[in-house]
């Protein structure tokens, strides 16, 4: 086994420059190609935050992703605390027997181990361990900064979806169940699928209106989707997601749906009546095809 280890949160296009070189590695080599990851975040583990870490995949998303882009095999090891302590030595050695790693991927900042300094560390004992390493290239930046999983979770929660999409390499989606909601939208000619996330630890963009796309049904359709607390009809409401599927309106309680954010719209607004909500939505969907 060739393998490359981290947690891949995004599988963006910085990670993907790092895959792409462990697949080239593996074929080259006439080996396997192994990504080893974790599940949960460590820092969600690790770290007492104020609220848990919001991810970018959830874990079966990531996981098809690399498998999708040629890896030969994905595991997943569970990251607890116990696990954090491991030395550089007994992690590595653990590629090695539980695995058969034979070569080890090293990212430019890559460091395994408690006690691991930097990737010269990790490369030096896995030298004595007969392991073969590999040194990776630094990932490409975009707009002067590196791409990174905090920077596209920064972007997202900013709500500049577009941005973000184009470091991850794809456009961001949610996936989740419709339920019941309100049903103050379709009184007033714009019925909304409200989603519940399968994965709660998913990241949700900022608040605002967004110019999406809905699979459901085992079709695609467009939409206008709203993430916030609708202020308009009530103080104190919870954060919801609510879309309104365009030439759409079949009954699809309790079915999945998938919404993919091509570009923000405009942010919340509190209306001073729902008549005033409505000229804002016929406009925002007028909007939509100038």
């Amino acid at each position: 086994m060739v393998v490359a280890t981290g947690f891949f949160d995004g599988v963006h296009t910085g990670h993907r420059h790092v895959i792409t070189q462990l697949i080239e590695a593996a074929a080259a080599r006439g080996d396997e190609s192994m990504v080893v990851t974790f599940w949960p975040h460590p820092r969600n583990v690790l770290q007492k935050e104020a609220r848990s870490l919001r991810l970018l995949t959830t874990l079966a998303e990531k996981k098809q992703m690399l498998l999708d882009m040629g890896v030969d095999r994905v595991e997943v090891l569970d990251f607890t605390k116990d696990f954090s302590r491991m030395t550089t030595e007994e992690y590595l050695l653990m590629l090695k027997e539980r695995f058969g790693a034979k070569t080890v991927l090293i990212g430019y900042d890559n460091r395994m181990g408690c006690d691991a300094k930097d990737a010269d560390q990790v490369a030096q004992t896995a030298a004595q361990l007969g392991l073969e390493t590999l040194r990776t290239q630094m990932v490409p930046s975009q707009h002067g900064y590196a791409v990174s999983s905090t920077k596209i979770r920064q972007k997202l929660e900013e709500g500049d979806v577009q941005a973000a999409s184009a470091m991850l390499g794809y456009d961001y989606s949610l996936l989740g169940v419709v339920v019941a909601g309100n049903r103050i939208g379709r009184t007033i000619g714009f019925p909304t699928a409200n989603m519940q996330l399968y994965e709660p630890l998913k990241l949700v963009p900022g608040n605002g209106v967004y110019f999406v796309r809905v699979n459901t049904l085992g079709q695609e359709w467009y939409g206008m989707c709203n993430v916030g607390c609708r202020p308009t009809v009530g103080q104190g409401n919870t954060r919801t997601i609510e879309t309104h599927i365009l030439g759409f309106d079949e009954d699809i309680y309790g079915l999945d749906i998938k919404v993919t954010f091509l570009r923000k719209i405009r942010d919340e607004i509190k209306f001073a009546s729902l008549t005033d909500l409505k000229k804002q939505l016929e406009l925002d969907k007028s909007n939509l095809s100038s």
